[in-house]
């Protein structure tokens, strides 16, 4: 489309319009306003005229071109004929009319949406973000989400909101105009010409959008001129193929480039449909027959294919262009919408055709995308802003909406695209839904069709049954199902006679869907051989989930009337009935136990056919409920008569549920497969259990309330199949029948004190929803402290999809906040402990053991008892009183007898442990009950005998016993000693109640039997209290005295193993400690100077590792065989001052001799710290590989190829290994030092240089002999001065390494250039060395960073992996030279000493303002020893000359960094007006030097730059590049530091430095110490034309020092991040469709991911936005929020990357990943700084390759296209 629908007015000006960029005749124009003409046929022959030429190159079109030629020649003049005047001056007025007050902004896919939690009437009323951020809700309880599309903004509807139904900008008078409804008032004139020209608009697009000709156009829009031969190929969207799909049958079909094919894919899946290939007839239809072969090919089915003419494409292509200039009008006036929508409703006179907007609902199955946006958009901007045509358009929905739904159900697009999606924004409106339901009988109309679209899945018993069902089709039937909810989502306040009527004839028809899925998918036990095929049983717990909520609101909507929930209740009885009476025919048996007997029909769960769905008894259940609460079940014999209600009947069907349940626990359906298992777990889950198992327990709650207990229990026996169990039989010797009878005899007990247990339920007791949800949260925090997003999914949402948590978590709970990882978590309060039930309902078996040993361990440890009887219960309603009965009746005392009888005559196998903690709970239940009745009302009146019965004899048989006397006995049985404490809390029990028995006076009764029995309580647990007081007390002497034992052995170790206790400690690498015990005991302090003659010494101490790989000893010398530390080498750009530098990704032409100051991208090199003998880490990677070649189908992590592998140790990834060279102790004899240092001034040591470097070139001939002046102006040349007087300082003959170590050296130098570089390996190259320099001085500025952010002392405070990995790379990096010829080297240090020293500068050398002198200080000292390299011999510099060396290398680049400090970075500065010490020695040392710059500059350095602010910037910007130096010193010599450098602290810091490497605190004493000899080099540096184009403000250069990085600046609110990508469009699509917006968290820009449009070809590859950004900004390595999902994603390279949490929480200190639970968001910043420390750190590879080991399910995402 050429325009997503904004008129196309943005890019048009008024005035050239007019005038016409393409000329429309005058008498043209006329036609439109002349009254005698009938403006439809004009309309349509400009139509048809113009049309197909605009749009006459649909295979390349130019959408800019064909939109000016719409607007010019059909628009522009249908707008004049209908304002009437200038369109844009007309509008202009409208605009400014003011605004409608609905909102009505039509969300994308992916935008945020609000919804208010407190004031929102359903949670599909949402707000888009303007409207949020200015309304009230911003500071209520809200949820965001990400919107899936289609819905609209409900600002301003006061039927969405209970409170702020208008955003600030909606509200009257918001906008300028005062008047409200000015926005209508449109002159009569313009209302005509809109009645005219509307229904001609109306007509073409309805018209156009259903044609189906494919040759032919309507006659009024043909032309009479002859036709033309021009078709087109055009290929439409489906979701059954996929891109790939697509794009192989065009590439097959056409012979088309992939990128042509994928142009024309990206189009149609936007669009809908594509012109794929233009030509003649025959030609069009042989590429679609083409395209169809090859899509069946790949698929079951063939893409939809047509082949239209020409004509059509452009009349079907400008109708929708007319749909959007429509949309855009109905914004303007409510007049226009009114008239737009009476028109589309108006139904031609006498013709039962639909009326125009009815023809396109009923044909929106068959259009193309773009077509169904277009009609959806102008749906909402019209009818859904008018209150009135809103019910008139839903009407007409409903109408037809059996016939949409079919369609939608045979349709492949999504439910977004589908025109019934709209009925969410009619069917939520609680008046409309209320007209619906009494005008057109809307829920009938839903529950109908809800049958009709599943006829294929009725068997023939009429019940459903979903085997071998399509997932896709279930989908859209849920959509149904949900249309149902949003009807009834508002329970109506006032009940009108009709409306009764329709809801009941509603109700009806939904229980004829309940009565097809009454025993739905029965299922019968295996007895002999397993089933083949686990049956499908997702369908029917899914539609079981589905409706859920709507069974809960069609019992809500009921209990509102109790005339209504009467007439119910007999509709619901009948249909269970009608299902019911299937299985009378059989002969009923009889069942004797206890004296009682109990007539039934015979039914085995075991044996027969049995069904866990039972919709319609659990309606009938929850209906029962609400008639006990509201008081109405006093009326039920008026609507079902006591014959007709038939208990037994009811109750029997949910008990075979459970009896089902229960032979499931005791694995007597082993042989069933896992799906029975799966849906027992649904059926007690959180999802479905208020509708399946608890509506299970309310219904034997009811057979037990209207039935004889006896009778009851009888019934529950033989449906459990224990009416032998508890007979005097002699039992079977088999042990599985024996184990599988005692599993049963467990749950049958436990569903008994359910029964008669559970009371929270509103209606079964007199309790509120409120202490339902408190019991819920109690017992679930009984179990352990738990997320408040993990108690949300424990309990069960109601409509709205609220829990009711927020409102009594407080009471019952108390919050604890999270620390840097992991959630915040709520704890329960001691005083609703109390509360604790162990045998709770809704507690699995794991939950019950967890709660229960939980609870036991707490009293154990509060020194009480470990008795945990039940709370007392509310007392039952009324209606369910008689539950109680079934405690004291006789059938129940025979079980409980028989069981604690067996217990007593420890008949082992007979019982279980569990089988008597019930039994003993059930007589707490009875005593309880017995009590509290006897507390409430006078003894004669209590009918409730539980004491009586339980202290009665079973029989008058001799040996008879009761249950007390058995409890006596039991008490005292050693294999119950756990639940001795139990025992005695009811033996207590019985006595308190035989008390209130025997009293007469039932006041003294109640307080002295409770002091009494409290008093027995009391003195027993005293005794017992004491006895554990007392072995607590021994075990805790106990315990001191061993630790005293502990510890004295321990300090007499440390004692005689002194000397080995300190060498482990060296081992260990607390090398900076030693190094001070061992330096001179006089302290001097020059033994702390790491530069120059007083240097101070390097102890080179004994270094013995371990090898974690052979576990073997061995210590570090040059002459053994080499080990090794596992590394990794990356490129990063952590330190960069300018993201927006091109970073070359090849490295094949790069020279990284010179750094550039931005320190635009490094080679790091970081280790994990564990070392390895070389020989054995390369077996360990030879085995790897060996391993990993015969796994090929296996995805690996890491890249064998390119020498990754995984720490042995800590699996971090690592790509190479660094080689350990030992320190080489030097010391300095200080006479001689004294003596050198009269000769050796910087003047004499550099002609020595020069000389040297002279004498090479020549002896080298190697191109033209240098041109080497003299420095001095004393007129020495270069005779007097011998080739070898470098020597005479002293030399030592160079160090030899083993060969294992130089193979080490060789390969770990690879390495670095290979990664660094990103080029092939190769071990002669001769940017080895200059590679192997830089990564060492990038990895010390790193860490130098990381401890200055992190605010830690230089020295002391590294990890332990950082101290061994650097230590390791300077050693090794001052080594690697001896394996490349010298010559090499020496060529690298003439090019480095070109910056400094003029002489040597070469063509190619870079400005001093153009490199980094950190680097260049790590390559002239690491390359210097090359100059001493001699024909014959091989030497190096001795302790004295490398001093010396060292000092005036350092003192060069010292000179030159403050050189480029003053001319950047104290230029330019604003200079403050607060003066600090304007005239210290350093401010007047720092003013001489700028006189001296500025003279060299003539001029363009300003002279009048302040000394102390000059002196200020010098000392800031230096302290980086100091604290480097003192890190790369201090490891290359071994010198200890000072000890200011082991503390933070800014002052003495800089002091310190500069004595550690023998600098003066005045820094620029140096320019005067050396004034002779550096000043021709100053003048050289400021006349170069980078530093005075730079001074001219002409460059930008670095300021120092440099900015520290961060990840940017999140904002702290969520939302504002969500607003941000709202805002956002992608630079690269024309559509205004939402993408998936990225956020890099190292520069800030948003990107566009996983979208085909931003996808970039690199070297060959298709690579996404995030990865070709990351491969820019990070060096492949980049860290990113997905702001839609609340993600951050980790990516390195182009195929690893990882999710990580994000560091945004909730209130209750959790993640949500996906917005998922919604809540408000905000920054945590200590889980920011985590991140950042991850970057800085250089751990993101590593959290990668952690995190895919780990989530191996990852390897599936294509992180490519990212």
């Amino acid at each position: 489309m050429a325009d997503g629908g904004d008129g196309g007015r943005g890019g048009r000006d008024p005035a050239g319009a007019a005038g016409g960029r393409v000329p429309v005749q005058p008498q043209e124009r006329a036609l439109w306003c002349d009254e005698r003409f009938n403006f439809q046929a004009t309309f349509l022959q400009c139509l048809a005229k113009h049309v197909p030429n605009i749009y006459s190159a649909e295979m390349d079109p130019l959408l800019e071109k064909q939109e000016e030629m719409v607007q010019a020649v059909i628009l522009y003049p249908l707008e004049c004929y209908l304002f009437g005047e200038d369109p844009d001056i007309f509008l202009e007025k409208l605009q400014q009319s003011g605004t409608s007050q609905l909102c009505g902004k039509v969300f994308k896919g992916g935008e945020a949406t609000y919804s208010c939690r407190d004031c929102a009437v359903d949670p599909t009323c949402v707000l888009c973000m303007d409207c949020f951020q200015n309304s009230i809700h911003k500071n209520h309880r809200y949820k965001m989400h990400s919107s899936t599309g289609g819905g609209f903004c409900d600002c301003g509807d006061t039927e969405a909101w209970k409170a702020g139904p208008l955003c600030t900008k909606h509200e009257p008078g918001a906008s300028d105009s005062a008047k409200e409804n000015s926005e209508c008032q449109l002159n009569e004139e313009i209302m005509e010409n809109s009645r005219r020209v509307f229904p001609s608009v109306i007509k073409y697009i309805v018209d156009m959008l259903i044609w189906e000709e494919e040759k032919e156009l309507p006659p009024e829009l043909t032309t009479s001129g002859e036709k033309v031969d021009s078709y087109y190929c055009v290929l439409f969207n489906d979701e059954h193929h996929s891109y790939d799909h697509v794009i192989y049958s065009l590439q097959r079909a056409l012979g088309c480039e992939r990128s042509e094919a994928q142009l024309h894919t990206t189009a149609i899946d936007k669009e809908g449909r594509r012109a794929v290939k233009a030509g003649h007839y025959a030609s069009c239809q042989e590429a679609k027959q083409k395209i169809k072969r090859h899509s069946e090919n790949i698929s079951q089915r063939p893409l939809h294919v047509e082949v239209l003419h020409a004509d059509v494409t452009a009349h079907q292509k400008f109708a929708l262009r007319l749909g959007s200039w429509l949309n855009k009008l109905m914004s303007y006036s409510s007049d226009f919408r009114q008239i737009f929508c009476q028109i589309c409703l108006k139904e031609e006179a006498g013709s039962e055709k639909p009326c125009f907007i009815s023809k396109l609902m009923l044909w929106d199955a068959k259009l193309h995308k773009g077509a169904r946006k277009v009609l959806h958009e102008l749906i909402f901007s019209s009818f859904f802003m008018e209150m009135e045509y809103k019910k008139l358009f839903a009407v007409e929905f409903v109408k037809y909406y059996k016939a949409l739904q079919k369609e939608y159900i045979n349709d492949d697009h999504d439910r977004v695209l589908s025109v019934t999606a709209l009925s969410v924004q009619m069917f939520t409106v609680p008046t409309l839904a209320r007209h619906l339901i009494e005008e057109q009988n809307v829920i009938t109309t839903i529950a109908e069709t809800l049958l009709e679209v599943l006829p294929e899945y009725l068997d023939k018993n009429g019940k459903f049954n979903f085997q071998d069902y399509s997932q896709d089709k279930m989908n859209r039937v849920y959509a149904i199902i949900y249309d149902l909810r949003y009807v009834l989502v508002s329970k109506p306040t006032l009940w009108t006679d009709r409306l009764r009527e329709r809801f009941l004839d509603g109700f009806v028809s939904f229980l004829r869907i309940l009565a097809c899925m009454q025993g739905m998918e029965e299922i019968k036990r295996e007895i002999g051989q397993h089933v083949e095929v686990d049956p499908d049983w997702e369908a029917a717990i899914a539609i079981q989930m589905q409706l859920k909520n709507i069974l809960l609101m069609f019992q809500e909507w009921c209990a509102c009337d109790e005339e209504l929930l009467l007439r119910a209740y007999r509709e619901c009885h009948k249909a269970v009935m009608r299902c019911s009476t299937n299985g009378r025919s059989r002969e009923k048996t009889v069942f004797h136990l206890c004296g009682h007997t109990l007539e039934s029909r015979p039914y085995r769960v075991s044996a027969d056919p049995v069904s866990i769905h039972l919709p319609l008894s659990r309606t009938l259940a929850g209906l029962h409920v609400r008639l006990s609460k509201t008081g109405a079940i006093s009326r039920l014999h008026e609507f079902v008569s006591p014959e007709e209600f038939q208990v037994e009947l009811l109750v029997d069907y949910p008990l075979r549920c459970l009896v089902l349940i229960a032979q499931v626990a005791a694995e007597m359906w082993r042989r069933n497969g896992l799906s029975l298992i799966s849906q027992v777990f649904y059926y007690q889950d959180v999802k479905c259990r208020e509708e399946m198992y608890d509506k299970d327990i309310i219904m034997l709650q009811i057979g037990a309330s209207l039935m004889d207990p006896n009778q009851f229990l009888l019934l529950v026996l033989q449906r459990y199949e224990l009416a032998d169990a508890f007979k005097k039989i002699k039992p079977t010797k088999n042990q599985d029948l024996i184990k599988q009878c005692n599993v049963l005899i467990e749950e049958m007990l436990q569903i008994l004190i359910y029964v008669v247990g559970e009371r929270y339920v509103p209606g079964v007791s007199n309790v509120t929803k409120e202490d339902v949800i408190m019991r819920e949260i109690i017992h679930l925090l009984c179990i352990e402290p738990m997320a408040h997003s993990a108690i949300t999914k424990s309990l069960p949402e109601n409509e709205n999809n609220e829990t009711g948590l927020e409102s009594v978590i407080d009471k019952v709970a108390t919050f604890k906040k999270p620390g840097v990882s992991g959630h915040g978590v709520y704890e329960l309060k001691d005083e609703c402990l109390k509360e604790f039930n162990m045998f709770f309902y809704h507690y699995t078996k794991t939950q019950h053991s967890k709660a229960e040993h939980t609870q036991k361990k707490r009293r154990k440890q509060e020194n009480k008892d470990e008795a945990l009887p039940p709370p007392p219960p509310p007392d039952f309603s009324p209606a369910f009183s008689n539950v109680v009965r079934i405690l004291n009746c006789d059938v129940m005392m025979h079980i409980l007898r028989t069981i604690l009888q067996r217990a007593v005559e420890l008949e082992i196998h007979l019982w279980t442990e569990a089988m008597i903690q019930m039994v003993l709970h059930l007589l707490c239940l009875g005593l309880l009950e017995e009590k509290q009745q006897l507390q409430k009302s006078p003894e004669e009146e209590v009918t409730f005998d539980f004491y009586h019965k339980a202290t009665r004899m079973g029989s008058s048989a001799l040996n008879a016993v009761s249950v007390l006397m058995l409890l006596e006995r039991l008490k005292r049985a050693p294999q119950l000693e756990a639940q001795k404490d139990t025992v005695n809390w009811i033996l207590q029990m019985f006595d308190t109640v035989k008390r209130l028995r025997e009293k007469s006076s039932l006041t003294t009764v109640a307080a002295t039997s409770a002091s009494e029995a409290t008093k027995v309580d009391e003195c027993s647990q005293d005794k017992e209290k004491a006895e554990r007081k007392r072995k607590a007390e021994a075990a805790r002497l106990h315990r001191q005295k061993i630790m005293a034992q502990m510890s004295a052995l321990q300090k007499n170790f440390i004692e005689t193993h002194k000397l080995l206790y300190e060498n482990t400690l060296e081992a260990q690498g607390k090398e900076d400690a030693i190094m001070e015990e061992e330096s001179m005991p006089s302290a001097i302090d020059y033994s702390k100077i790491a530069l120059g003659p007083k240097r101070g010494p390097s102890v080179a101490e004994k270094e013995v590792l371990t090898c974690i790989l052979c576990q073997e000893e061995q210590e570090v010398k040059l002459e053994s065989a080499a080990m090794v530390l596992s590394a990794c080498v990356q490129k990063s750009t952590a330190l960069t001052q300018n993201r927006s530098r091109i970073i070359e990704l090849s490295g094949d032409t790069l020279d990284p001799l010179f750094m550039h100051p931005d320190l635009p991208c490094g080679t790091h090199t970081g280790s994990c710290g564990h070392v390895m003998h070389a020989a054995c880490w390369q077996k360990y990677f030879e085995a790897m590989q060996l391993n990993f070649r015969q796994r090929l189908h296996v995805e690996q992590i890491f890249d064998l190829e390119n020498g990754e592998y995984l720490c042995p140790l800590c699996k971090s990834l690592c790509n190479t290994v660094i080689p350990i060279v030992p320190l080489q102790a030097q010391k300095i004899n200080s006479e001689d030092a004294e003596a050198v240092a009269q000769i050796l001034s910087l003047a004499r040591w550099l002609e020595i240089i020069i000389v040297r470097i002279s004498g090479y070139s020549v002896k080298n001939a190697e191109g033209e002999k240098e041109n080497v002046p003299a420095f001095t102006n004393k007129g020495m040349g270069n005779s007097a001065l011998e080739f070898h007087s470098i020597l005479s300082f002293g030399v030592q003959s160079s160090v030899k390494y083993s060969s294992s170590i130089k193979e080490m050296l060789i390969l770990f130098a690879t390495t670095i250039y290979r990664v660094g570089l990103k080029v092939a390996p190769n071990e002669a190259d001769h940017r080895i060395p200059m590679m192997t320099w830089s990564t060492c001085a990038f990895t010390i500025q790193c860490i130098e960073n990381l401890l200055e952010t992190e605010g830690k002392p230089l020295f002391g405070s590294l990890q332990n992996r950082q101290h061994s990995s650097l230590k390791a790379l300077v050693q090794f990096a001052a080594a690697q030279r001896t394996t490349s010829p010298q010559i090499l080297i020496q060529k690298h240090l003439v090019r480095l000493l070109g910056v400094l020293l003029p002489n040597f500068k070469a063509e190619d050398t870079p400005s001093l303002l153009e490199v980094d002198m950190f680097h260049v200080l790590v390559g002239v000292v690491l390359s210097f020893p090359s100059l001493y390299w001699e024909d014959a011999v091989d030497l190096q510099p001795s302790s004295i000359s490398s001093a010396y060396n060292h000092l005036y290398l350092f003192h060069l680049t010292t000179l030159a960094h403050i050189t480029q400090i003053v001319i950047s970075s104290a230029t330019g500065r604003e200079s403050p007006t607060a003066q600090s010490s304007d005239n210290s020695e350093e401010a007047r040392s720092a003013e001489s030097f700028c006189r001296e710059v500025c003279q060299y500059t003539s001029g363009s350095f300003g002279q009048d730059i302040p000394g102390w602010l000059v002196w200020d910037c010098v000392k800031k910007g230096i302290m980086p590049y100091l604290r480097s130096a003192a890190l790369f010193f201090h490891y290359l010599l071994g010198v200890s530091p000072p000890e200011e450098l082991l503390q933070v602290s800014e002052e003495g810091q800089f002091k310190a430095l500069c004595s550690y490497l023998s600098l003066p605190t005045n820094l620029f004493l140096l320019f005067q110490e050396y004034r002779d000899t550096v000043n021709p080099l100053l003048q050289r540096w400021c006349t170069d034309p980078v530093v005075l184009s730079s001074l001219k403000r002409k460059s930008i250069t670095i300021r120092y020092p440099r900015k520290r990085n961060s990840l940017i600046e999140l904002p702290e609110d969520y939302s504002c991040l969500l607003n941000q990508a709202s805002q956002f469009r992608c630079p690269r699509s024309y559509d205004d469709e939402q993408k998936h917006p990225v956020l890099c968290l190292f520069c800030g820009a948003m990107l566009c991911s996983q979208n085909t449009c931003c996808q970039e070809l690199i070297d060959g590859e298709e690579l996404g936005a995030c990865t070709s950004h990351a491969l820019q900004c990070g060096a492949g390595v980049c860290m990113f929020l997905k702001i839609r999902e609340c993600k951050v994603v980790l990516i390195e390279g182009k195929t690893r990357g990882c999710l990580y949490p994000a560091p945004y929480l909730d209130e209750y200190g959790e993640t949500d990943p996906g917005l998922k639970r919604g809540n408000p968001l905000h920054l945590c910043w200590e889980r920011y700084r985590k991140l950042h420390l991850l970057w800085q750190q250089h751990c993101i590879i590593e959290e990668i390759a952690r995190s895919q080991e780990t989530n191996q399910i990852f390897f599936g995402f294509n992180w490519q296209l990212l």
